[in-house]
């Protein structure tokens, strides 16, 4: 299998968080996102979406978006499991995953804050933004977490999920932009307490093949 990414792709990150966690090996191929020819080159080959990630699997063809691509891991490579036997936990978990990859994430994705760029916003402006709804998701989610009362470590119990798979690049993306963690005590426990495990560290971005800067 080839996984097509970019080593600060929030999305990319999921995905290889879950391959670690799963002990599945794939080719890594490095798509540079700040290359307009080579991400229409990318598009034109391999992904038409455009988007990274992408999974290439000579089983099952190309698989797109990262979400799509964790159930796709999971249906294939069920052990660990990444999502919880019980049926209202696999449903909190995948509510969890779908706040962060569907509310928060795409406001503050490479391609909003280049347009917002485009449209004239100087960087402080565009910094604002992002704090903005980083600020207003980080609320409702750390509300949502306090109130089900279901963390012991993780989003979900004490194993590693799907949400955590996509809170760890969330978080890691607030405090590259320096957004104000300190009013979100339960995400950074569980952010903290993630990234110690191997298999996570190992999906940090300063840790892939492409890191640049």
């Amino acid at each position: 299998m080839r996984l097509y990414g970019y080593f600060r792709s929030s999305a990319a990150y999921r995905v290889r968080i879950a391959l670690n966690l799963k002990g599945v090996r794939v080719d890594h191929h490095a798509v540079a996102l700040t290359d307009r020819n080579a991400l229409d080159a990318y598009g034109a080959a391999i992904n038409p979406q455009g988007f990274v990630p992408a999974l290439d699997s000579d089983d099952d063809g190309l698989i797109a978006q990262s979400l799509a691509i964790l159930d796709y891991l999971e249906d294939r490579f069920p052990d660990p499991p990444l999502l919880p036997s019980n049926r209202a936990e696999r449903a909190y978990v995948r509510s969890v995953a779908q706040f962060i990859a569907c509310d928060i994430h795409p406001l503050n994705n490479l391609r909003v804050l280049r347009q917002l760029k485009a449209m004239g916003h100087d960087q402080e402006a565009i910094d604002g933004w992002y704090h903005h709804w980083i600020a207003e998701g980080f609320t409702r989610l750390e509300a949502f977490l306090v109130r089900e009362g279901r963390t012991h470590g993780c989003v979900s119990g004490d194993t590693p999920t799907i949400a955590d798979c996509c809170l760890v690049p969330q978080m890691f993306n607030a405090r590259r932009f320096e957004c104000d963690l300190a009013p979100y005590p339960t995400l950074v426990a569980i952010d903290a307490h993630l990234t110690s495990l191997e298999a996570v560290a190992r999906a940090h971005p300063a840790r892939q093949p492409d890191a640049v800067g």
